[in-house]
């Protein structure tokens, strides 16, 4: 196994890695919507939150030479289900040709009382 960084993305809140590698796949933990540079969460607007997550995402998986193109299973945890289609409006952006699968969910409370979290699992 090998664990993966970059300066690009938030430093992990906890006792984890940003993401690791094994063999072929990356597993990317769950990214909250942090501004790598400050610390800061975004969360007045779950469109940007959403999109701050997202490139959270994408700059770990470019860091480890992959792609959002290389993703197979996304997940996403969100604090209220009535954000679905403002989340999946942004979402669709980023995979608007390659739809990996993908699992949506609610959940009681995030971590940083944050809006939205999202993880993937992707290829090399």
């Amino acid at each position: 196994m090998k664990v993966l960084h970059t300066d690009k993305a938030p430093a992990a809140v906890g006792p984890y890695s940003q993401a690791v590698q094994i063999g072929d796949l990356i597993f990317t933990s769950g990214q909250l919507a942090l501004v790598p540079e400050t610390g800061e969460l975004v969360n007045d607007d779950i469109q940007l939150a959403t999109r701050r997550s997202l490139d959270n995402i994408k700059a770990i998986l470019e860091n480890a030479g992959s792609s959002l193109e290389k993703v197979v299973k996304a997940t996403i945890f969100l604090d209220d289900m009535d954000n679905f289609g403002k989340v999946n409006e942004v979402y669709g952006e980023y995979f608007s040709i390659h739809k990996p699968a993908r699992s949506c969910v609610q959940v009681a409370k995030l971590p940083k009382d944050a809006k939205i979290e999202i993880e993937v699992i992707a290829s090399l």
